[in-house]
């Protein structure tokens, strides 16, 4: 793991394999002689690293720097444990940053300070997953001190290795938040004084302090015996998570020769005497956490959220549950819905997902708005999928609903050919290049306007949505308008609107025409 010089050896995994030959094995041993070494790399690296194309047998980790250490003792527990095939590996910005370039394992990079979000949701979205989120002090105890406290207060089952060695490593050598008292840095060049900077931050007590983590420990990197202790500190919390006991934290105190201006056995050395007697090492919560039962958030429609009342059963039917009919067109389908503020872009979204939910499909809706109350440009994005989905970003949508020009112009690029445009329109656009997609002007504003709200226009091109595509039944449709709209007038609006869509498409759209349906002059 590190030899007498601190040299992290991440690449090299030293065993010794006993040659025997005519020999027999003696009560007592076997001759060091009879040993040779063998050098072999941990299969939860890759092969090579191809950060570095002239040095891919090698890490870019300093000579004596902890980080190495702790990838191989990560590598071996879960090699151990057999879990490679389900880890996902979370890296933040810092020195633990190129993680992805040697675990041969999921990986996912996020931002700076946010490894404990991403992995919140890696693990909600993949709860069979080992999901492990590796952070230094800079980003875990500084710009990070949010998200790992509210993960661990929220007990999520995910494992968080937090490498400790006082200081920002990977730019500059600023002060981190567990910079020891008198310790200089380049932003603190008298050294730290708690009456200008504070104390050194314990995260290790400060986490321990929560009623939800499972298993909280600090370790070292000082000498062998601490590194045997680290390791099976490692492992013990990825076998909490493999276990579904809780959330697991392991504080690792680790040297940093470079920005501390010292050589490895030095930096070794002030591990132990510097930094183990700011942050002692201690087990400080192993124990399973009681969550009370019943604790999984239940899964609710829309308008249970918004408090209101469900429609009474009609015929021992219960409205809330209508006849399940599946997509004839679309397993799949990613909607994107664009038009300035005010038009019921949003909320459009949102009727499309609560009718997708009770239909017992995942769904998703992510909004995009700017301040404006009104007239301001906004958009979301809608998945609709009988598979879970992996992300609700809708980068190049099945179908897009433009209700105005701008957001034609600005969205019809990215449905991909065999995709559908609904255009709120009488007529596309005259310098309109159409892309490959289908593209279906459908005069919706004007038919909600004659109907007697304009506001309905949302609900016109929903019904024309459903009419083209058959992604989800009108029947759903109805429910939910019915459920959500309060006012009497403006729900017998919707439900003309609702079926005026889907009329403008069933004979009007297919034979090339652009005027409105008969009934609405």
């Amino acid at each position: 793991m590190a030899n007498e010089t601190g040299v992290s050896v991440v690449d090299d995994e030293v065993k010794m394999e006993c040659k025997l030959g005519d020999k027999s094995r003696s009560d007592t041993g076997v001759d060091h002689d009879e040993y040779e070494l063998l050098h072999s790399k941990s299969p939860l690296f890759f092969d090579l690293y191809e950060r570095k194309s002239e040095l891919q047998k090698q890490t870019h980790y300093c000579p004596g720097c902890g980080h190495g250490v702790v990838h191989k003792l990560i590598a071996e527990a879960l090699q151990e444990l057999c879990l490679q095939d389900r880890t996902i590996f979370v890296s933040p910005v810092g020195c633990s940053v190129f993680a992805y370039y040697y675990f041969d394992v999921g990986n996912v990079q996020v931002a700076h300070g946010r490894a404990p979000a991403a992995a919140t949701a890696i693990k909600r979205a993949g709860p069979d997953k080992i999901v492990i989120s590796y952070q230094g002090d800079g980003d875990l105890a500084a710009i990070g001190t949010a998200e790992i406290v509210h993960a661990a207060n929220r007990g999520e089952k995910i494992t968080v290795f937090f490498v400790n060695n006082g200081i920002y490593g990977m730019t500059g050598g600023q002060m981190a938040p567990t910079t020891l008292v008198g310790q200089k840095s380049t932003t603190s060049p008298w050294g730290r004084r708690p009456a200008n900077e504070g104390f050194p931050m314990h995260m290790a007590e400060l986490i321990a302090t929560l009623d939800a983590p499972a298993y909280v420990e600090r370790v070292a990197l000082s000498d062998n015996k601490n590194i045997m202790k680290a390791r099976r500190a490692i492992r013990k919390a990825l076998e909490i998570q493999r276990d579904g006991t809780g959330f697991s934290f392991v504080e690792i105190l680790s040297p940093c020769p470079t920005i501390w201006g010292k050589d490895p056995v030095e930096a070794r050395h002030w591990v132990a005497e510097k930094m183990i007697p700011e942050f002692p090492l201690n087990v400080f919560r192993d124990r399973k956490p009681e969550i009370p039962s019943g604790n999984d958030p239940p899964q609710r429609a829309v308008a249970d959220v918004l408090g209101i009342a469900p429609k009474a059963a009609v015929c021992g039917v219960s409205k809330l549950k209508p006849a399940r009919r599946l997509p004839s067109r679309f397993k799949d389908v990613k909607i994107k819905i664009a038009g300035f503020g005010g038009q019921g872009v949003l909320l459009l979204g949102q009727l499309l997902i609560e009718m997708g939910m009770r239909e017992g499909l995942q769904v998703s809706w992510l909004p995009s708005y700017g301040p404006e109350m009104r007239s301001g440009s906004a958009h979301c994005h809608v998945c609709l999928s009988k598979e879970r989905i992996g992300s609700p970003l809708v980068s190049h949508p099945d179908v897009l609903i433009a209700m105005n020009e701008f957001s034609l112009r600005k969205f019809a690029n990215e449905v991909p050919s065999g995709g559908l445009i609904l255009y709120n329109g009488s007529s596309v656009p005259a310098d309109f290049v159409a892309p490959e997609p289908k593209v279906v002007a459908i005069p919706a504003a004007e038919i909600a306007d004659k109907l007697g709200s304009t506001k309905a226009a949302n609900v016109v091109m929903m019904g024309a949505l459903l009419e083209e595509t058959e992604c989800l039944a009108p029947g759903t449709a109805v429910t939910v308008l019915e459920d959500v709209v309060k006012k009497v007038d403006l729900l017998e609006i919707d439900r003309k609107a609702l079926d005026a869509g889907r009329l403008f498409i069933d004979e009007q759209a297919h034979v090339g025409a652009v005027s409105q349906p008969d009934g609405f002059a």
